[in-house]
Protein backbone atom coordinates (compact mmCIF):
# COMPACT_ATOMS: atom_id res chain seq x y z
CA UNK A 1 0.00 0.00 0.00
CA UNK A 2 2.39 2.53 1.10
CA UNK A 3 4.61 1.15 -2.51
CA UNK A 4 1.03 2.24 -3.91
CA UNK A 5 0.56 6.02 -2.73
CA UNK A 6 3.97 6.70 -3.35
CA UNK A 7 3.57 6.26 -6.82
CA UNK A 8 0.13 8.00 -7.08
CA UNK A 9 2.38 10.67 -5.15
CA UNK A 10 5.13 10.28 -7.49
CA UNK A 11 2.67 10.40 -10.70
CA UNK A 12 0.92 13.71 -9.14
CA UNK A 13 4.01 15.68 -9.14
CA UNK A 14 4.63 14.71 -12.43
CA UNK A 15 1.27 15.54 -13.85
CA UNK A 16 1.99 19.29 -12.24
CA UNK A 17 4.78 20.26 -15.83
CA UNK A 18 2.52 20.80 -18.76
CA UNK A 19 3.63 22.58 -22.27
CA UNK A 20 2.06 25.83 -20.83
CA UNK A 21 3.98 25.37 -17.59
CA UNK A 22 7.79 23.62 -18.00
CA UNK A 23 8.86 24.46 -14.68
CA UNK A 24 7.25 24.88 -11.78
CA UNK A 25 7.85 25.88 -7.63
CA UNK A 26 7.26 23.47 -5.00
CA UNK A 27 4.71 25.98 -3.40
CA UNK A 28 2.97 25.16 -6.92
CA UNK A 29 3.70 21.48 -6.63
CA UNK A 30 2.18 21.58 -2.88
CA UNK A 31 -0.73 23.47 -3.93
CA UNK A 32 -1.89 21.71 -6.83
CA UNK A 33 -1.05 17.86 -5.66
CA UNK A 34 -1.93 18.62 -1.82
CA UNK A 35 0.95 16.17 -0.58
CA UNK A 36 2.45 17.63 3.00
CA UNK A 37 5.46 20.08 2.77
CA UNK A 38 7.80 17.26 4.84
CA UNK A 39 6.78 14.48 2.76
CA UNK A 40 7.40 16.98 -0.85
CA UNK A 41 10.45 17.78 0.30
CA UNK A 42 11.34 14.05 0.36
CA UNK A 43 9.88 13.43 -2.58
CA UNK A 44 11.49 15.95 -4.47
CA UNK A 45 14.61 15.29 -3.80
CA UNK A 46 14.38 11.65 -4.46
CA UNK A 47 13.11 12.52 -7.40
CA UNK A 48 16.17 15.00 -8.80
CA UNK A 49 18.69 12.34 -7.08
CA UNK A 50 17.37 9.72 -9.51
CA UNK A 51 17.48 12.10 -12.04
CA UNK A 52 13.30 12.38 -12.82
CA UNK A 53 13.40 16.08 -12.29
CA UNK A 54 15.55 18.63 -11.89
CA UNK A 55 16.38 21.71 -10.82
CA UNK A 56 15.76 25.38 -12.40
CA UNK A 57 16.33 29.39 -11.82
CA UNK A 58 13.92 30.64 -9.38
CA UNK A 59 13.48 27.76 -6.93
CA UNK A 60 11.46 25.75 -9.46
CA UNK A 61 11.79 22.17 -11.10
CA UNK A 62 11.67 20.93 -14.19
CA UNK A 63 11.47 17.46 -15.96
CA UNK A 64 15.04 15.57 -15.86
CA UNK A 65 17.26 13.97 -18.14
CA UNK A 66 16.55 10.41 -16.58
CA UNK A 67 12.88 10.84 -17.73
CA UNK A 68 13.60 11.62 -20.97
CA UNK A 69 15.47 9.26 -21.37
CA UNK A 70 13.35 6.76 -20.27
CA UNK A 71 11.31 7.71 -22.42
CA UNK A 72 13.15 7.48 -25.59
CA UNK A 73 13.06 3.87 -24.48
CA UNK A 74 9.35 3.65 -25.93
CA UNK A 75 8.65 2.04 -29.09
CA UNK A 76 7.02 4.97 -30.31
CA UNK A 77 10.52 6.36 -30.25
CA UNK A 78 12.78 3.59 -30.86
CA UNK A 79 10.36 1.59 -33.42
CA UNK A 80 8.03 4.26 -34.85
CA UNK A 81 9.45 7.39 -34.94
CA UNK A 82 12.87 6.43 -36.02
CA UNK A 83 11.69 4.44 -38.62
CA UNK A 84 9.14 7.36 -40.00
CA UNK A 85 11.92 10.34 -39.97
CA UNK A 86 13.11 9.30 -43.44
CA UNK A 87 9.66 9.41 -44.90
CA UNK A 88 8.83 12.05 -42.99
CA UNK A 89 11.55 14.00 -44.41
CA UNK A 90 10.66 12.78 -47.99
CA UNK A 91 7.14 13.80 -47.66
CA UNK A 92 8.68 17.26 -46.26
CA UNK A 93 10.87 17.85 -48.97
CA UNK A 94 8.17 17.10 -51.80
CA UNK A 95 5.91 19.88 -50.18
CA UNK A 96 7.73 22.13 -48.19
CA UNK A 97 5.34 22.01 -45.32
CA UNK A 98 4.69 20.81 -41.63
CA UNK A 99 4.47 16.89 -41.39
CA UNK A 100 3.19 15.14 -38.71
CA UNK A 101 3.02 11.91 -36.99
CA UNK A 102 0.02 10.97 -34.53
CA UNK A 103 -0.78 7.88 -32.78
CA UNK A 104 -4.07 7.40 -30.67
CA UNK A 105 -3.53 7.27 -27.28
CA UNK A 106 -5.84 6.61 -24.62
CA UNK A 107 -7.71 4.21 -22.78
CA UNK A 108 -11.20 4.88 -23.82
CA UNK A 109 -12.96 6.56 -26.43
CA UNK A 110 -14.01 9.04 -23.77
CA UNK A 111 -10.14 9.89 -23.13
CA UNK A 112 -8.68 9.49 -26.18
CA UNK A 113 -6.70 12.08 -27.88
CA UNK A 114 -3.85 12.26 -31.15
CA UNK A 115 -0.37 12.43 -29.63
CA UNK A 116 1.69 13.93 -31.62
CA UNK A 117 5.02 11.58 -31.76
CA UNK A 118 6.89 13.01 -34.44
CA UNK A 119 7.46 16.14 -36.80
CA UNK A 120 9.12 18.07 -39.28
CA UNK A 121 8.95 21.81 -40.54
CA UNK A 122 10.83 24.38 -41.73
CA UNK A 123 11.62 28.20 -42.08
CA UNK A 124 8.90 27.82 -44.63
CA UNK A 125 6.13 26.04 -43.07
CA UNK A 126 2.82 27.94 -41.50
CA UNK A 127 3.04 27.81 -37.26
CA UNK A 128 1.04 25.10 -36.10
CA UNK A 129 -0.06 24.30 -32.44
CA UNK A 130 1.27 20.70 -32.34
CA UNK A 131 4.29 19.71 -30.64
CA UNK A 132 6.36 16.25 -30.33
CA UNK A 133 4.45 14.64 -27.15
CA UNK A 134 1.68 17.18 -27.17
CA UNK A 135 -1.91 15.67 -27.52
CA UNK A 136 -4.53 17.29 -29.60
CA UNK A 137 -8.66 16.72 -30.20
CA UNK A 138 -8.74 13.78 -32.68
CA UNK A 139 -12.01 15.58 -34.42
CA UNK A 140 -10.37 18.64 -35.29
CA UNK A 141 -7.61 17.42 -36.61
CA UNK A 142 -6.57 15.86 -40.21
CA UNK A 143 -4.30 13.01 -38.25
CA UNK A 144 -7.08 13.00 -35.98
CA UNK A 145 -9.36 12.01 -38.11
CA UNK A 146 -6.89 9.64 -39.98
CA UNK A 147 -7.25 8.43 -36.63
CA UNK A 148 -10.76 7.49 -36.05
CA UNK A 149 -11.34 6.30 -39.51
CA UNK A 150 -9.64 3.22 -38.11
CA UNK A 151 -11.88 2.99 -35.14
CA UNK A 152 -15.14 -0.01 -35.47
CA UNK A 153 -18.19 1.40 -34.72
CA UNK A 154 -18.84 0.56 -31.27
CA UNK A 155 -15.95 2.93 -30.08
CA UNK A 156 -16.91 5.45 -32.69
CA UNK A 157 -20.56 5.21 -31.33
CA UNK A 158 -18.82 6.17 -27.98
CA UNK A 159 -16.68 8.45 -29.08
CA UNK A 160 -19.11 10.53 -31.20
CA UNK A 161 -21.68 10.53 -27.42
CA UNK A 162 -19.58 13.29 -25.96
CA UNK A 163 -19.61 16.60 -26.20
CA UNK A 164 -17.07 17.75 -28.97
CA UNK A 165 -15.44 20.65 -28.17
CA UNK A 166 -15.35 23.26 -31.09
CA UNK A 167 -11.51 24.76 -31.46
CA UNK A 168 -12.44 27.35 -33.96
CA UNK A 169 -15.74 28.60 -35.85
CA UNK A 170 -15.01 25.69 -38.61
CA UNK A 171 -14.68 22.76 -36.12
CA UNK A 172 -16.90 19.85 -37.05
CA UNK A 173 -18.85 19.27 -33.79
CA UNK A 174 -21.93 17.90 -34.98
CA UNK A 175 -21.93 13.84 -34.78
CA UNK A 176 -23.82 12.75 -37.96
CA UNK A 177 -21.33 15.57 -40.01
CA UNK A 178 -18.72 13.96 -38.27
CA UNK A 179 -19.26 10.75 -38.98
CA UNK A 180 -19.85 11.51 -43.29
CA UNK A 181 -16.71 13.16 -42.56
CA UNK A 182 -15.34 9.59 -40.89
CA UNK A 183 -16.85 7.78 -43.71
CA UNK A 184 -15.41 9.56 -46.37
CA UNK A 185 -11.80 9.33 -45.16
CA UNK A 186 -12.08 5.62 -45.11
CA UNK A 187 -13.79 5.76 -48.74
CA UNK A 188 -10.49 7.82 -50.30
CA UNK A 189 -8.09 6.86 -47.91
CA UNK A 190 -7.12 10.19 -46.12
CA UNK A 191 -8.86 12.84 -44.25
CA UNK A 192 -9.16 16.40 -44.12
CA UNK A 193 -9.42 19.52 -42.18
CA UNK A 194 -10.12 23.28 -43.02
CA UNK A 195 -9.22 25.63 -39.90
CA UNK A 196 -10.70 23.60 -37.47
CA UNK A 197 -8.11 23.59 -35.17
CA UNK A 198 -6.06 26.45 -36.90
CA UNK A 199 -7.75 29.32 -38.66
CA UNK A 200 -5.54 29.53 -42.09
CA UNK A 201 -4.86 25.83 -42.24
CA UNK A 202 -5.21 22.95 -43.83
CA UNK A 203 -4.53 19.41 -43.09
CA UNK A 204 -4.26 16.69 -44.94
CA UNK A 205 -3.82 13.10 -43.29
CA UNK A 206 -3.43 9.09 -43.90
CA UNK A 207 -3.85 6.26 -41.59
CA UNK A 208 -1.09 3.80 -41.42
CA UNK A 209 -2.47 0.15 -41.74
CA UNK A 210 -2.24 -1.35 -38.27
CA UNK A 211 0.88 -2.98 -37.24
CA UNK A 212 1.46 -5.35 -34.22
CA UNK A 213 3.16 -3.96 -31.01
CA UNK A 214 1.96 -0.47 -32.12
CA UNK A 215 -1.05 1.71 -31.39
CA UNK A 216 -3.01 3.59 -34.50
CA UNK A 217 -0.93 5.47 -36.44
CA UNK A 218 -1.30 8.65 -38.85
CA UNK A 219 0.86 10.75 -40.77
CA UNK A 220 0.12 13.87 -42.39
CA UNK A 221 0.49 17.47 -43.52
CA UNK A 222 -0.54 20.92 -42.66
CA UNK A 223 -0.60 23.68 -45.21
CA UNK A 224 -1.95 27.41 -45.99
CA UNK A 225 -5.19 28.10 -46.62
CA UNK A 226 -3.60 29.97 -50.34
CA UNK A 227 -1.17 26.82 -50.45
CA UNK A 228 -3.63 24.19 -50.37
CA UNK A 229 -3.94 21.33 -53.04
CA UNK A 230 -5.25 18.63 -51.69
CA UNK A 231 -5.26 17.19 -55.09
CA UNK A 232 -1.67 17.06 -55.00
CA UNK A 233 -1.18 16.71 -51.36
CA UNK A 234 -3.41 13.56 -50.82
CA UNK A 235 -1.48 10.96 -53.55
CA UNK A 236 1.78 11.68 -51.27
CA UNK A 237 0.50 11.43 -47.78
CA UNK A 238 -1.14 7.99 -48.92
CA UNK A 239 1.75 7.01 -50.67
CA UNK A 240 4.09 8.38 -47.92
CA UNK A 241 1.81 6.37 -45.07
CA UNK A 242 1.69 3.13 -46.93
CA UNK A 243 5.66 2.91 -47.17
CA UNK A 244 6.18 3.74 -43.59
CA UNK A 245 3.71 0.95 -42.92
CA UNK A 246 5.84 -1.88 -44.81
CA UNK A 247 9.25 -0.70 -43.48
CA UNK A 248 7.60 -0.73 -40.07
CA UNK A 249 5.92 -4.70 -40.72
CA UNK A 250 9.42 -5.71 -41.76
CA UNK A 251 11.09 -4.05 -38.61
CA UNK A 252 10.75 -6.64 -36.41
Amino acid sequence: MMAEGMLARTMSVLACFTEDEPAVAASGIAERTGIPDSTLYRLLSDLVAEGMLARAPGRTYTIGPRLWELGELSPLSLRLRETALSHMVRLYEATGENVHLAVLDGATPETSAALYVGRVTGTGSIPTLSRMGGRQPLHTTGVGKALLSTRDAEWLERFLAMPLQRETTHSVTDPVALRDEIARARSRGYATTREEMTLGNISVAAPVAAVQGLPPIALGVVVHLDKADVRRLSPLVIQAARELYHDLRNSH
